[in-house]
């Protein structure tokens, strides 16, 4: 039965793709972002899909934006099913070459804007008792990287606001669900257009997946929300697990290492677009799709993803595994 999905962030990147993907479902998706040119494309790729699009220009920085769209679309369309959260904004740069200004935008967008969703969509959800909201978060959720202070600061609010959430609804005994996908690096566009004052142009840290494949996990997530958060990717789940075991060894390897591993050897262009006060893909700018300019590089699969998605087929396989050694070593004389 087609639903009716909000996805924030959806001219670009991991939005994007989320929202062409749900539309492939025959789903009624609602694209919400400020960039005129990338919203347009974006609701073609939807339709084209099979899905419904409707364009909601908003800024998730401003709550009434976001509750102004929550409610238009219960007026027009009907009851919100799944609301993801997904934009974002961010600074490549050493903390202390960051304006105040600018810590702020970016928290007001990656941490705030997803509060407001999360506000808008369950002040309907709530009412009739069902509904799902997908955070879109990150491995940087837990693990802090050097040059990308201001997102990592984002990402670890969300994953503290997400767990104390979900503990409100599960005391409540509540039908509506919320679940969270961290992802690892992905091919966007944010690259090419996010402010940066480094040396050379930056580069997710390999290895770099599409940006298909998360959206992939999201509709998972948004199918599946009964479970807390999905690790997505091989070296998201690395690098969580070295995370927990050797903290401080990992602080040291990404100090000597973390640097050159977000930098290309292409200088930075000093006259890129920056999107974090105005669209990059605004009237005046360009449509950038869903991917980045790292299509070489990038893989669109990987096995630790099905693993995710199959804990349970895993878990028996495993408990059946270690039934038949035990009633081998009983046979052994």
């Amino acid at each position: 039965m087609p639903r009716i999905v909000v996805v924030t962030g959806s001219s670009g990147g991991i939005g994007r793709a989320t929202a062409i993907a749900f539309g492939a479902r025959g789903d009624t998706v609602v694209l919400v972002a400020r960039g005129a040119k990338g919203l347009a494309g974006a609701a073609v790729q939807v339709e084209r899909a099979g899905g419904a699009a409707h364009v909601m220009p908003a800024d998730v920085a401003d709550p009434g934006q976001v509750f102004a769209v929550a409610n238009k679309v219960e007026a027009d369309l009907g009851p919100i099913d799944i609301w993801v959260n997904v934009a974002f904004t961010s600074v490549f740069s050493p903390f202390d070459q960051i304006k105040p200004e600018e810590y702020r935008r970016v928290t007001e967008v990656s941490y705030l804007g997803y509060i407001y969703g999360t506000m808008a969509a369950l002040s309907h959800m709530k009412l009739r008792d069902r509904g799902t909201v997908v955070q879109v978060g990150s491995a940087l959720a837990y693990r802090g990287i050097p040059l990308q202070s201001a997102y990592c600061g984002a990402k670890h609010a969300i994953q503290g606001f997400h767990e104390a959430l979900r503990c409100e609804l599960l005391h409540d005994k509540s039908n509506v669900h919320v679940t969270m996908v961290q992802l690892p690096a992905v091919n966007t566009p944010q690259f090419s257009w996010v402010l940066s004052r480094l040396p050379h142009h930056a580069q997710p840290v390999p290895p770099i997946y599409q940006p298909e494949f998360a959206a992939r996990a999201v509709l998972h997530a948004a199918d599946h929300p009964r479970r807390r958060e999905y690790w997505v990717g091989a070296s998201t789940m690395g690098t969580l697990a070295a995370n927990a075991l050797a903290p401080g060894l990992l602080d040291r390897y990404l100090g000597k290492t973390g640097f050159g591993s977000q930098q290309t050897k292409q200088p930075h262009d000093a006259n890129a677009p920056v999107n974090l006060w105005q669209p990059a893909d605004g009237e005046d700018g360009e449509d950038f799709g869903a991917r980045g300019i790292f299509e070489q590089q990038s893989h669109e699969h990987d096995p630790q993803l099905w693993a995710s998605h199959h804990h349970g087929l895993l878990g028996i396989a495993a408990a059946g595994l270690a039934a038949v050694a035990v009633l081998i070593r009983r046979r052994r004389p």
